[in-house]
């Protein structure tokens, strides 16, 4: 018999997808200040968590919250 009282593991592991600026709603691309590129970080289930314009920051705040980060091409 399957131990239901188990938790399950959750997937830590998120998506860094490059977003064009001038498709993001205007009110964000007011606060872009002249970038053309942001990063989207997303989870498994494509929920946005953090909007950002830098690669590597990106990066490094999924990490600082024990994400996984994964470039999405």
């Amino acid at each position: 018999m399957e131990d239901t009282s188990m938790t399950q593991v959750q997937d830590r592991t998120v998506y860094v997808k490059t977003i064009a600026v001038t498709d993001l709603p205007r009110e964000v691309r007011d606060k872009a200040e002249g970038l053309e590129q942001l990063f989207a970080v997303h989870d498994a289930k494509g929920q946005q968590l953090a909007l950002v314009g830098d690669r590597d920051l990106a990066f490094h705040l999924a990490r600082e919250h024990n994400y996984a980060p994964v470039l999405v091409h």
